[in-house]
């Protein structure tokens, strides 16, 4: 019994790290690109892009999944997305809007002195940003978002509200199936050792950038 469980959280697992990792490779260049929109100077941009972080960092993430996953067909009368398709958007434009609030804390706590520095020894804008200013914004942004990706891989097991199979079904499916419930605390371990494994990395990291100081 122990094997059978092991390789069914396992199979949970897989799906969890592909949510995680796919949710990171379009929310992180995304989350950057919604907040040059929210520091734009020209507000036709900058309020509808604000008014969209406040919305979705308001609201709940379930009911983001469910509008994402039934709302199409139940206004519009279209097909439904894939369970894994709408839950991976639905969590791309959640976590790209919290990661657009990192990002944009970071580079406007960075001095203007620094910026008007720059322009002095005559660089463009994109060189000052690239040379000057980006060093410094990934280390302010490490802890924080690192903390919103440790977040993330204990997200990932809202997306069973729309029957997606990540690791806490599979583990609750024993409860009905076989009516056993350790299983459920089993899937912990697997949480824990993912995330242990994301925090010895952040550490790592930010050891790295100890060499850049702020």
């Amino acid at each position: 019994m122990f094997l059978t469980v092991t390789l069914s959280l396992l199979q949970g697992l897989a799906t969890t790290v592909k949510l995680f990792a796919l949710t990171l490779l379009f929310s992180l260049p995304l989350g950057l690109i919604i907040s040059f929109g929210s520091m734009s100077r020209f507000k036709i941009l900058r309020y509808p892009v604000k008014t969209l972080v406040w919305v979705v960092r308001g609201s709940p993430l379930m009911i983001q999944l469910l509008i994402m996953y039934y709302g199409p067909g139940l206004l519009f009368g279209w097909e439904l997305l894939p369970r894994f398709t709408a839950a991976l958007v639905a969590f791309v434009i959640n976590y790209s809007c919290y990661f657009s609030e990192i990002y944009r804390g970071g580079i406007e706590a960075i001095p203007k002195g620094q910026y008007e520095a720059g322009q002095v020894l005559g660089m463009t804008k994109s060189q000052i940003f690239c040379k000057v200013v980006l060093l410094q914004v990934v280390k302010r942004i490490v802890p924080p978002m690192s903390n919103e990706i440790i977040t993330l891989v204990k997200d990932t097991s809202l997306a069973r509200i729309i029957a997606v199979y990540e690791l806490i079904w599979n583990g609750q499916t024993f409860i009905k199936s076989a009516g056993i419930i350790w299983p459920l605390f089993y899937t912990t371990v697997f949480y824990l050792v993912f995330n242990g494994a994301l925090t010895l990395l952040f550490g790592y990291i930010e050891k790295r950038l100890d060499f850049f100081k702020c």
